[in-house]
This record gives structure tokens, sequence and C-alpha cells, in this order.
């Protein structure tokens, strides 16, 4: 969240930058609410004041061997007093911060303006999409004449927005997860995590995925040790690798953390249409391997940098067409204060398709969730900045490489990183 002191002592110009995302910041319902908050904190203290102070009272009493009967009956009325100022105080606190819950980070000052992703901004390209001699197919339909890839058998299983894989195309999908784990480990410097695919409510509200955006992730209840237990599928390994840092003070020479994690992601999709809904581009649940960096504030813009080439590196040596694309204020997601997506040629379409989304998401996340860090120099206590990327999604990199790499019978060139994954293949058919 945004820091609330700064919020509330330059709340014309946070506003100001949250509009140009078209967030509306009420400033009256603040300046209110914040002003009932300060004036029933002045109440309770003041009140526990009195408390503390007949507390001394009754206790000369009792050892001078007097009546303490009218100042335990004040007493009484104190703490009932006390007891109703704390709930309104509790109360109005809620209130403030399920509301700065609601509110998204605040945008990085070369963010380009935009109400949406039309004013996004191409940063470069690489690659050349191939010119076919030949009339091209889309991913669904070279896959299912392969017999490698049904949306009917998937259906069969599990309704709608789901994709089976099997036989080689199945491999080339765990080649690459394992080619760019390697990649992230041994050449970019992360370290390795295999995490739950359950966490808790609370999980999403740190990374901020929660409350705006309650209806796309799938909600799990199970019963047992008669309690219910409430967990949520993760949409993206981003949620449980940065709360692993909940709640804790790291030392300044730990810095950077860079981690990294294969897994798969649930969505709902809720809204989805077109062609997207069939095939490996929009589903329900897919896998992605997901890069993660916790950095001190001062070196956060260089991150963003740093971990949107290492998700190029993968595009590059796979030799998949693909520009860059610096986001908008009006297309910035809700946690972040700078982005870059990466979208990688799509030939059956004729577009640019998402495949990597790199952001920094300063020390939004942070605060979130109560990460920090002890400088070294001046023994202060400081919020890391938190950053995450697609590096990359593996459906949609899967659909890339078969569009891309397909040949005029229909079969798909497997690309050179990739063979050795693959036991020397070089081609599907």
């Amino acid at each position: 969240m945004i820091n609330p002191k700064f919020l509330r002592n330059n709340i014309e110009e946070v506003s100001k930058n949250l509009s140009l995302r078209n967030f509306i910041l009420n400033i009256d319902k603040i300046q209110k609410w914040n002003k009932i908050r300060k004036n029933l904190q002045l109440e309770v203290d003041k009140l526990r004041s009195q408390r503390t102070l007949q507390a001394k009272k009754i206790h000369i009493l009792k050892i001078q061997g007097s009546s303490i009967e009218i100042l335990k009956k004040e007493s009484f009325e104190i703490n009932q007093l006390l007891s109703i100022k704390k709930t309104q105080l509790d109360s109005i606190k809620k209130k403030i911060n399920d509301y700065y819950y609601s509110i998204p980070n605040l945008l990085s000052k070369d963010v380009p303006l935009g109400n949406n992703q039309s004013r996004n901004v191409e940063i470069k390209r690489w690659g050349h999409p191939k010119n076919y001699q030949y009339k091209i197919k889309n991913h669904v339909e070279i896959g299912e004449n392969l017999h490698q890839l049904s949306i009917s058998r998937a259906a069969k299983i599990s309704g709608s927005k789901f994709v089976l894989l099997c036989d080689n195309i199945a491999h080339m999908h765990r080649a690459l997860s394992q080619f760019m784990m390697d990649l992230h480990t041994i050449k970019h410097g992360y370290i390795e995590y295999y995490l739950p695919y359950l966490v808790h409510k609370d999980m999403l509200y740190g990374t901020g995925q929660l409350p705006k955006f309650y209806n796309d992730f799938f909600y799990v209840t199970s019963y047992y040790k008669k309690k219910y237990h409430n967990y949520t599928l993760i949409p993206t390994a981003e949620v449980p690798l940065i709360n692993l840092m909940r709640n804790e003070i790291i030392e300044e020479k730990t810095l950077p953390i860079k981690m990294t994690a294969h897994t798969p992601c649930f969505r709902s999709e809720a809204g989805s249409y077109g062609q997207d809904t069939r095939g490996l581009i929009r589903v329900h649940q897919f896998d992605k391997i997901e890069i993660v960096q916790i950095v001190k504030p001062e070196q956060s813009m260089q991150a963003l940098e740093e971990i949107t080439l290492h998700a190029e590196h993968i595009l590059e040596l796979l030799c998949l067409p693909y520009r860059k694309i610096l986001l908008c204020s009006g297309d910035t997601g809700f946690s972040s204060c700078k982005t870059y997506d990466l979208e990688v040629w799509m030939p059956s379409q004729n577009i640019y398709k998402e495949v990597s989304s790199c952001s920094n998401t300063s020390d939004f996340q942070s605060r979130r969730i109560k990460l920090r860090y002890k400088d070294k120099k001046n023994k202060k206590i400081q919020f890391a900045h938190t950053l995450n990327g697609s590096a990359l999604a593996i459906g949609r990199t899967l659909a890339a490489i078969i569009e891309n790499y397909q040949t005029k019978d229909g079969y798909i060139v497997i690309p050179k990183v990739l063979r050795s994954y693959m036991q020397g293949k070089s081609i599907i058919q």
C-alpha cells in the first residue's frame, strides 16, 4: 500500500498521480475519517490515563484502609466508556485500512500517459516474423492434426478453458520449463523454490491481487479436524514467493534476493472471449516461470531493467520475434509503479501476444507484508522494494513455438536450444 503518512501529508499530489491511472481518490472521505480517528485516539489515550490514575488512587486508599467504593464505581464507568471508544476507534481504523487497500500504487514519473493499452509505448522489436510461402495454421489446428493437443478431451474432464497435451508436444512443454529454469538459476543467479499452490487469502492481499481482483481466482474449502479451512489456488508464483519474506527484517548484505519458481497458475479468466479462449492463450490452468527480486529502493529501477532482460534472453535464445512495451498509466497494474510487457509474434493472428509482464512494485507490497531491511549505514529499518516478472508463461511460449516453427506439412521444428532437453529430437511429426 501507499505510505499512509505520505498520503496524509501530500494528499493532493497523491490524488493527481492516481488520477493518471483513472483512479479517483476520495479526499473528503479520507480527511473526514482521519479526523474522527485522531479525535477518538485522543479520547482513548485520555481514558487510559484516567484509568491508570484511578488504579494508583485505589492502591493508596487500600494501604490506608480507606473506602474505595466510590473510586471503584468511577473506574467501572471509565472502563465501560474506554471499551466503547476503543470499539469505535477500531471500527474507523478498519474503514481507513480497507479503503487504503483499494488504492493502487503511485506511478513512476517516466510512465507514459494514457487511458488504455492503445497508449502503450513500443520500446523495441527483436527478430523478424517469417514470410511463409504456404497457408499457416494456428497452434490448436497444428496440435490437433498431430493428435498431441486436444481441447475436447480436456473439456470431457474439466469443461471449457482447459487444454490437454500429450506425446512430443507435452514433452516440449516440459523441456521449456527445464530450459527456462536452468537459464535463470545457472546464468541469471536466481535461487529455485518449490512452493505451495494453495495459499491463505491474506497472501493475496499482501501482493495486491485482493481486494480488487476477487472474481479472478479459484477458492478452495476443505473440512478436516472438525474445522473448515479456506484457501486460494495461486494465480502466479509471485504470491507465495513475495510472501516468503512476510513480517521479516532482513540484513542489507543479503540484498538483492533473487528467487524463481515453476508453478501451475489458476485464473478464472472471467469475461474473456474470442479466439484466445480456444487453445493455450487464455485458460484456467497454465504453467509459468516467475522471477522475483527484493532490492534496496535505489536499485529497483535498474532491477526492473535486469528482470526484463532475463525474460527477453529466453525469447532470443528461442529465436522468437518479440517486442518490448512500456505500459501507459491507464494500463499499468494495480500494484506496479512501472511495467514492461513482452509480446511474442503469433503468425496465425498476425499480431504480437503478451508472454511476459515485468513490474517494479516499489515498496507497495513490502508495506502490506511488512518486509523490511536494516540499513547498515544509518541503522534504520526501511521497506525493501519488490519486483516480479513472468519469464515466461510456458503455454503461450509453446503456442508461439508451434506457430513460428511450423512446416508446410504441419510438423513442428524443435528450437535448437530445446533439443538437448528432448533426447536430441529435431522435429515433431
